[in-house]
C-alpha cells in the first residue's frame, strides 16, 4: 500500500546560510534519482549518451598516457588552518583559536615550519616516501564564501560566476565536439557524490558517469544494475517507480563494463568501513580491473564546521589520511601507485579565527594536498599566507588554484597545452613545478578554434547556426531522441561564412515539441549537439 503525500508550501525566514543549504535544480534532482548520470539513447542507429562522451578516454589515448588523475572533494570548506598546523608562527594561530588549535604536543612535524594532527600520521607513510607534497594558500582573487558559488568557481574556473559549465567538460567538448555520435567503450570519468557539481559539464551535458554514493557504485560493480525493481509497492506508484528503474538499469550502458572491471580485481581489505575508504576500495578495484577511465572524483562532506568543530574535523581528516594511506598501498601491491595521482581540493578555507560556537565560518585560501609517487619528493609549494596581515580576518591567497589545474592537465594528463588553455577561459595560465612532467603533444586544433556552432531560438523557429571558415561540402542532419533520421537540413557546397538553418522553414511540417539533435558533417569531421523545438 502506498502512503499518502501532502505537499506545502513553505515561507522559510533564516539568514543566507541556512537559505544557501536549501538550494537544489533540476540537474541535481535528476541525478539523485539516478536519471540523468549515464544514460543513453539511440540516434541514427548508434548509442547517444546523455551524460558521457569519449572526450577524455580518446585525449588520454591521443596522448599516450596511462596515467590517472583522483579528485579527492572535501566538500563544505575545509579548515587548512588546522589541517596543516603553521608551526612557525604557533603563537599567532594559538591566539586566533584558543578552543579549536591543536597543542603543539599533538602535533607531528613535516618539518621545522609545518606539521599535521597526529590523527593524520597515516599520511607519513606517503610524506616520508616522498609521496605527498602540500601546496600552500591556494585560492583566487575575491573569493566567493559561498558554498554553491564557491563550488562552481572551482569547477567553472570562474570567479564572476556567469559562466555555467566546467574546465574538463568545457576541454572534453572542444576536443572531441561529435560525442553524441562517437561513444568510447568506457566511462570517460568517473563521480561519486558531489551531485549538481559543475566539473564535468559541458553546455550540453555532463561527461562524468555520476552515482550519489558508494552503495549505488558498488551496485553497479557488482550486479551490473542501478536500482533494485523488487520490491515495491503495489500501487500505481510503485508501477511508475518500476518503469524508471527499469528504463534507468538498461540506459545505463556503461554499468556491465563496470562490472566486468571489478568482477576481474580483488578487494583489499585495509579500507575502513567509511565515507571515503568506501569510495576510493572501488576506485582502487575499477583501476586495478583495468576499467580505462582516466578521472575519477570522490566526494567527503562534512566540512562545514561552524560548530563543533574539534570532534567533526578529527572524524573527517581521519577517514581522509587512513583511505588516501590505504588507496596507495593497495595500489602498489598491483604495481600501479606511480600512475596515479591524487589532489584535493575544496570551496573555500575557514576564518583564521574562532566563532562562538566552537567552529570556523566560511574564509578564503586553503592548502591543496597532492599524492602519488609521481610527485617525486615530498615538500611544500609556495609561501604560507601572512597570520598577520589578514582581509576580514581571512589569509590573503598566494596560489590561484586554476595554474594548479593547467598543471595538472598538461603536465600529468598530458593534454594538449592550446586546449588546456581554453578549457581554462583562456587564461594563460602558469604552470608550477609539481615533480612530474609531459611532452605534450599540439593537435590539430580546427575543431576548437575555426568552426563555430550555436543554436538561437527566434519567436517560434529554432535557428542552427554555423561559421564555415573556408568552402567545403557541408551536410547537416536533424534526429529525434529515439534515433530516427528527421531530415537532411543540407547536403551541399556551402562558402566560407555565417550560414543559418531555420528549422520551421527548411522541414515543412510540424514537428513535436522536445528535444532533437542536430549533426553537422564537413570533411572528416563531425559536430554535434543538441537542440529544444518548442
Amino acid at each position: 500500500m502506498c502512503n499518502n503525500h501532502n505537499y506545502k508550501k513553505h515561507h522559510h525566514e533564516g539568514n543566507l546560510h541556512d537559505e544557501e543549504h536549501k538550494k537544489w535544480n533540476r540537474r541535481s534532482f535528476l541525478q539523485a534519482l539516478g536519471l540523468a548520470g549515464a544514460g543513453t539513447m539511440m540516434v541514427g542507429g548508434m548509442p547517444l549518451s546523455a551524460s558521457n562522451s569519449s572526450r577524455l578516454a580518446a585525449a588520454i589515448h591521443q596522448s599516450e598516457t596511462d596515467r590517472i588523475l583522483v579528485l579527492i572533494r572535501l566538500k563544505g570548506g575545509n579548515d587548512g588552518l588546522n589541517t596543516i598546523v603553521p608551526i612557525y608562527d604557533y603563537d599567532t594561530y594559538a591566539s586566533y583559536r584558543p578552543t579549536i588549535k591543536h597543542d603543539l604536543g599533538r602535533i607531528t612535524n613535516l618539518g621545522p615550519d609545518f606539521g599535521i594532527p597526529d590523527f593524520m600520521n597515516p599520511l607519513l607513510n606517503l610524506w616520508d616516501n616522498g609521496a605527498m607534497k602540500v601546496i600552500h594558500g591556494v585560492g583566487y582573487e575575491d573569493s566567493n564564501q559561498s558554498h554553491f558559488a564557491g563550488s562552481d568557481v572551482w569547477a567553472s574556473t570562474d570567479p564572476s560566476g556567469t559562466e555555467q559549465t566546467g574546465f574538463l567538460g568545457r576541454y572534453f567538448e572542444n576536443l572531441y565536439p561529435d560525442y553524441l555520435t562517437n561513444l568510447p567503450d568506457i566511462p570517460a570519468a568517473i563521480q561519486i557524490g558531489s551531485i549538481g557539481n559543475l566539473i564535468f559539464d559541458g553546455d550540453s551535458t555532463n561527461y562524468a558517469f555520476s552515482v550519489a554514493n558508494p552503495d549505488q557504485l558498488e551496485s553497479i560493480a557488482e550486479n551490473g544494475t542501478v536500482h533494485d525493481i523488487s520490491n515495491l509497492p503495489e500501487c500505481i506508484y510503485g508501477e511508475q517507480l518500476k518503469y524508471l528503474r527499469t528504463t534507468t538499469n538498461t540506459t545505463y550502458q556503461y554499468a556491465g563494463t563496470i562490472h566486468d572491471a571489478y568482477a576481474s580485481a580483488s578487494s583489499n581489505p585495509n579500507y575502513t568501513n567509511t565515507n571515503l575508504g568506501r569510495q576510493l576500495s572501488i576506485v582502487s578495484r575499477l583501476i586495478k580491473g583495468n576499467l580505462g577511465t582516466k578521472v575519477y572524483l570522490v566526494t567527503l562532506g562534512g566540512f562545514d564546521t561552524h560548530a563543533n568543530q574539534v570532534d567533526d574535523h578529527e572524524s573527517l581528516l581521519t577517514d581522509l589520511s587512513n583511505s588516501v594511506n590505504a588507496f596507495y598501498d593497495d595500489l602498489a601491491l598491483a604495481g600501479l601507485d606511480d600512475k596515479v595521482l591524487s589532489m584535493t581540493f575544496s570551496e573555500f578555507g575557514r576564518r583564521v579565527y574562532e566563532n562562538g560556537s566552537n567552529g570556523t565560518d566560511h574564509g578564503t585560501a586553503a592548502p591543496l594536498m597532492l599524492f602519488g609517487p609521481a610527485i617525486q619528493g615530498n615538500g611544500f609549494i609556495g609561501q604560507h599566507p601572512s597570520l598577520s596581515n589578514l582581509t576580514n580576518g581571512n589569509l590573503e591567497y598566494q596560489q590561484d588554484f586554476r595554474e594548479i589545474y593547467a598543471t595538472v592537465m598538461s603536465q600529468w594528463l598530458c593534454l594538449d597545452n592550446n586546449l588546456v588553455n581554453s578549457a581554462l577561459l583562456n587564461g594563460n595560465y602558469n604552470t608550477i613545478d609539481l615533480g612530474f612532467n609531459c611532452s605534450a603533444t599540439t593537435i590539430d586544433d580546427f575543431n576548437m578554434e575555426r568552426f563555430k556552432h550555436f543554436v538561437t531560438y527566434p519567436q517560434g523557429d529554432t535557428i542552427i547556426n554555423f561559421l564555415n571558415p573556408f568552402t567545403q561540402h557541408t551536410v547537416v542532419k536533424l534526429y529525434d531522441i529515439t534515433g530516427r533520421d528527421i531530415a537532411t537540413l543540407k547536403n551541399e557546397m556551402l562558402i566560407s561564412g555565417e550560414h543559418s538553418i531555420s528549422i520551421k522553414n527548411t522541414i515543412k511540417q510540424r514537428l513535436s515539441v522536445g528535444q532533437y539533435i542536430y549533426k553537422i558533417s564537413v570533411g572528416n569531421k563531425n559536430f554535434s549537439k543538441s537542440l529544444f523545438i518548442r
